[in-house]
């Protein structure tokens, strides 16, 4: 009995997960308007997408008055191609909401190295509410350097990361550390695993109920699911479930049926943020509803056009007619009258002028600048290609490789 009521202790800006239904991090997926979107309808805490050590390491925070956010900026990489007498902007690694996310972000490093992730989570530990160490994305760009999944083979490296940062940040900074990880082959392997990780003094774990070489379309396998939470509770460590949760409501019978605290949503949140919204409160908005109120807070915080229109071929359903509109729009004005937004037309086209896009035209940008937006990591669906054919680049901003040869198969925006 004494066991079950073991709850390790919550530091004082911190945040407890059990009883919360969160956006899982995704690639593309987890940029800000994004995560400010689950939060309007219900979310209770969002993960930011992956970003790795070595990129946030030489930012600087800057507050952005225009957009009302922080930001964490650096110099272009001199890989950039750059004109000559062009006004070179500062690129953009992360960015929050420091109003509408208090309490409620949780940053997600991609590390190999005990020393680089306790740098680069000490420079946004004062603005965020827990840092989640990324060991369970399979794909080549979480991968590499053995970041992501690629920790679950060297559970050394993996805990030697989670005590460092248990060790730095929680006594400074008074924020809880997390990990997300894979179940492994065996149920025996995983929990192992589980109970080294829960001895490092992190405050959560979040299991995704696939193994490392499974994908989105292969149904999530939850056979030790109870196994984990079990070993978690003996611990004191909140435990979340991640796979196939399909909205709030059906979130919160799993977690009785597996005695899990809490669950995260990752694939049916990018396609409706409203999935978090409970059958009570009014359950699955239209999608319209959700696509305008998503355009409004890209316009608020001012989010990279590519990205905003990448969200909006998830969000929009396909067989819509306005979905093959979508396409040809270079602009936010464009996108505001495709839609007949046009009380936020005149917004747009301020947003449109400050991110150096002519509104009137066929969207090509007035001055040829860096990116300033550094979208999450990640490839492109054979849907999303032509939306974007910016990522690679956006990917070498955030510090991550992917090999230029990735079959279009494997090239696809999921959660970490």
């Amino acid at each position: 009995m004494t066991s079950e009521l073991k709850k390790v202790p919550i530091p004082r800006r911190g945040v407890d997960y059990r009883g919360k239904i969160v956006l899982a991090p995704m690639v593309r997926s987890g940029e800000l308007p994004s995560r400010l979107l689950a939060l309007h309808y219900g979310a209770d805490l969002v993960w930011g997408p992956e970003t790795v050590d070595r990129s946030m390491i030489g930012t600087t925070r800057r507050y952005n008055s225009e957009s009302g956010t922080i930001d964490w900026t650096r110099k272009p990489s001199q890989g950039s191609k750059i004109p000559p007498g062009a006004e070179v902007k500062d690129s953009i690694i992360y960015r929050i909401h420091p109003e509408k996310e208090a309490g409620k972000l949780i940053f997600q490093i991609g590390t190999s190295n005990p020393d680089l992730a306790v740098q680069a989570a000490r420079l946004v530990a004062a603005d965020v509410a827990g840092i989640d160490v990324n060991a369970g994305c399979p794909k080549p760009f979480s991968t590499h350097d053995g970041m992501g999944a690629a920790l679950l083979k060297t559970p050394d490296k993996l805990c030697a990361i989670l005590e460092a940062l248990v060790a730095n940040i929680v006594p400074e900074f008074e924020i809880g550390i997390s990990v997300k990880i894979r179940i492994l082959e065996t149920a025996e392997l995983t929990e192992t695993l589980v109970r080294r990780l829960v001895a490092t003094g992190i405050t959560g774990l979040t299991v995704h109920c696939r193994t490392t070489p499974m994908r989105p379309r292969e149904r999530a396998i939850r056979g030790q699911l109870r196994m984990i939470a079990n070993v978690c509770r003996e611990a004191g460590v909140a435990c979340i479930m991640n796979g196939d949760v399909g909205s709030r409501d059906e979130a919160m019978k799993l977690t009785q049926e597996f005695g899990v605290d809490g669950a995260m949503i990752a694939t049916q949140a990018e396609k409706n943020s409203s999935v978090f919204r409970a059958e009570a409160d009014g359950g699955l908005a239209p999608w319209t509803d959700v696509v305008k109120q998503y355009i409004r807070y890209g316009l608020e915080t001012e989010n990279k056009f590519g990205n905003t229109k990448f969200m909006l071929t998830q969000l929009i359903p396909g067989k819509a007619p306005v979905y093959r509109e979508i396409s040809p729009c270079k602009s936010y004005t464009r996108i505001c009258e495709m839609l007949g937004y046009d009380d936020l037309i005149e917004r747009a086209r301020e947003v449109d002028l400050s991110l150096d896009i002519d509104p009137d035209n066929a969207g090509k940008k007035k001055n040829t600048k860096a990116n300033t937006t550094a979208l999450a990591a990640g490839g492109q669906t054979a849907k999303s290609r032509a939306v974007d054919s910016s990522a690679k680049k956006n990917l070498s901003e955030r510090g991550i490789q992917i090999p230029s040869e990735a079959p279009a198969s494997e090239a696809v925006a999921i959660p970490a």
